[in-house]
């Protein structure tokens, strides 16, 4: 096991626009500056992942084979902008789901840790330093799971969950940021103080 910096970001919503249940590439499209703080992660010597809870696949939406065909697209998207994101983790369940195979109690669903053990496992890693962002508090509950700093983006839902937040009903992120880069840049510049 090597010890690496590991970024775990949310996909829909932090690196792309939330556009409901996406099931087509052709539906991808980036937040703008999301490539730009990909990049910036990947020039401080993260390891960048996605971690992402698909439950349109439990809820019959589409199949496995789109989540991969849409995350491929993410990756295509930030690899013209020189930003690197090692793999995409996603989970395709829900308890409440209509495709049986899916429609399970698992431990990838976030707040849990299975994509994140999941990622661990595959790179054969230990994190010396581990950031998670994302635009709804199970991201946070993610962080805090693993021991990361965190930060809740304003893109996708982060607004709605920042009044839950200040209303006593989840904890509070590291950061609170309008958007990716500038989560990321926050994170950057809190290490670079200590």
């Amino acid at each position: 096991m090597h010890t690496i910096k590991a970024a775990f970001l949310d996909r829909d919503g932090t690196i792309n626009v939330d556009k409901g249940y996406i099931g087509s590439p052709d539906d991808i499209e980036l937040i703008p500056g999301a490539a730009e703080g990909i990049k910036l992660l990947n020039d401080a010597g993260y390891t960048v992942f996605g971690v992402s809870n698909q439950s349109g696949v439990a809820r019959g939406f589409y199949r496995v084979e789109d989540v991969l065909a849409v995350n491929r697209r993410v990756e295509e998207l930030l690899l013209m902008e020189k930003a690197r994101i090692t793999e995409i983790f996603y989970c395709p369940h829900h308890p409440r789901g209509s495709a049986p195979e899916y429609s399970i109690m698992c431990n990838c669903r976030k707040p849990l840790t299975g994509m994140v053990d999941a990622a661990r496992h595959k790179y054969g890693f230990t994190p010396a330093d581990t950031i998670v962002i994302g635009d709804k508090i199970c991201d946070v509950e993610l962080g805090r799971n693993i021991g990361a700093r965190t930060a809740l983006v304003d893109t996708g839902f982060g607004v709605e969950e920042k009044v839950k937040i200040d209303g006593g009903e989840a904890a509070a992120p590291d950061i609170f940021a309008p958007n990716l880069l500038e989560a990321v840049t926050a994170i950057l510049r809190m290490q670079r103080r200590g």
